[in-house]
């Protein structure tokens, strides 16, 4: 399995950021191509340290060349192109999962 990790720094107004991430983001990312689970959360720790990023998504892939193709599809450019409609900073890791 191949995962993509995107977190996303604070933004001033939360909850514009989670209406629009909720009804307009997420619909565009489960029609990625290949995905075959996805995930996000709006309540990020630390360990006791403040957080430099306050939500995170997760989606898997089969493996690398899946997510390539994801995110070069027109279903992927749409995504990428939307993020910045209601984000800020943020930062796109990816990497295989091993058990």
């Amino acid at each position: 399995m191949h995962k993509l990790l995107v977190l996303y720094s604070p933004v001033e107004d939360t909850e514009a950021f989670k209406e629009y991430y909720v009804n307009n983001h997420l619909p565009l990312a489960a029609k990625l191509p290949g995905l075959r689970a996805m995930r996000y959360s709006f309540d990020v720790h630390a360990g006791g340290r403040e957080s430099p990023y306050f939500a995170l998504f997760e989606a898997d892939f089969d493996d690398a060349d899946a997510l390539t193709a994801a995110l070069g599809s027109p279903e992927g450019r749409a995504v990428a192109a939307d993020v910045p409609n209601y984000a800020g900073d943020v930062l796109i890791l990816d990497y295989p999962v091993t058990d």
